[in-house]
């Protein structure tokens, strides 16, 4: 789990931006970028619409990598 900056969390949870792509199966490539919903408490939480059926939550997980955007950030 990464720490992120309190500064930059609340700016995520104002612009209610964050985007979430896991890799493609060859570990370089990600796909398109899915705006999440995000839920601010001092710490960031991220929820699946479709809930742990959501391919991009599959893939997260099980590679415990991909690109994260957030409040215009790459």
């Amino acid at each position: 789990m990464t720490t992120w900056p309190a500064e930059v969390i609340e700016k995520i949870a104002a612009t209610d931006d964050l985007h979430i792509a896991p890799y493609h199966p060859d570990g370089k490539t990600t796909g398109t970028l899915t705006w999440i919903w995000s839920v601010v408490d001092r710490r960031l939480f991220v929820r699946a619409w479709n809930g742990t059926r959501s391919r991009w939550y599959r893939s997260a997980i099980a590679q415990r990598a991909g690109r994260i955007t957030a409040a215009g950030a790459p």
